[in-house]
Formats: C-alpha cells, sequence, structure tokens
C-alpha cells in the first residue's frame, strides 16, 4: 500500500490526514474503525509494505456510505487502481460502484475482511451497491486466496481496529 497523495485528497474533495508519525510495527493501539487515527495508522501499515505486496488482480473505486457512525454518516472509498489498496476518508469522482451499508457491517467487512458478515449483511439487504457489481465480486473472488503478505496486511489491519 502506497501513501496518499494529494491528488487523491484533492479528487475526494479534502485534505488527506496526515501520516502517523509514531512506529505502528507491533503496536497494540485499537482505533475505531476510520477515526482518523484509524487512517493514519493503516496508512502507516500500507507504507511499511510498499513495493512487496502483490498489486491488487482487479481494478475497483469503491465509494461508501457508511451510516449509523460513531459521529453520524461517513463517506469514504476504496481504491484498487493503483499499485495497492487504499481506503481513505472522502468520496472519489467517478467511483466504478457505490456501497451503503451501517457502520458495524462496514467494520466487518472492510477492516475485518469477514466475508461470511458480508454475504448475510448483503442478503439481508444491510448492504446496498449502485454501479459495476461484476467488479465488486471480481475483486472479492481474488481475496479468496491472497498474497501471503497481502494477508499480513490484513491481519495488522485487523489488530489495529478497536472492538
Amino acid at each position: 500500500m502506497a501513501r496518499a497523495r494529494s491528488d487523491d485528497a484533492a479528487a475526494s474533495g479534502g485534505t488527506a490526514p496526515p501520516v502517523c508519525a509514531g512506529n505502528v510495527t507491533g503496536v497494540s493501539d485499537k482505533f475505531p474503525f476510520l477515526s482518523a487515527a484509524w487512517i493514519d495508522a493503516a496508512r502507516a501499515i500500507r507504507d511499511e509494505y510498499e513495493g512487496r505486496v502483490a498489486p491488487p488482480p482487479v481494478s475497483l473505486r469503491m465509494n461508501q456510505v457508511i451510516t449509523d457512525g460513531p459521529d453520524g454518516t461517513i463517506e469514504a472509498h476504496l481504491d484498487t487502481s493503483h499499485e495497492d489498496t487504499r481506503i481513505e476518508l472522502g468520496h472519489l469522482e467517478s467511483p466504478d460502484l457505490t456501497v451503503t451499508t451501517d457502520y458495524a457491517t462496514a467494520r466487518s467487512v472492510f477492516a475485518l475482511a469477514d466475508p461470511a458478515v458480508a454475504m448475510q449483511a448483503f442478503m439481508a439487504g444491510k448492504i446496498r451497491i449502485e454501479g459495476d457489481l461484476a467488479k465488486l465480486m471480481a475483486l472479492q473472488a481474488s481475496n479468496l486466496q491472497p498474497d501471503p503478505l497481502a494477508a499480513e496486511v490484513t491481519q495488522r489491519v485487523k489488530d489495529i481496529t478497536a472492538d
């Protein structure tokens, strides 16, 4: 995962939060999903693995509307169109799709990478998708056998995500 660039922040209509100054390797700190501190810690993990994780096999630009967050609705995005996977705050221009779900479901699906929750939530109508569903399904299928370093990154993100 690479450091968010200023053009990413401009595309989302805001500024990217600063990168964590501290070393998050092996830290036991946990942060609320999508809080500024969580984004900083996740970005620091992404930076640590830059150039070592295989690029995502599917290019996807997905906006997320997350309802019922600790401070209300959260706008975020997931972008695999670069050499890495980026989760950042704000929306992208011209996304492939937009996913709307509640905070608890988003945390389970995006931070804890729980595919069972994703399927159950989709079937229960807790996840609404507008746009290219085929791209999302292709990305999910590609994650069935992740690169070992990508799996390590996923575990590290789980480890920084508060209950």
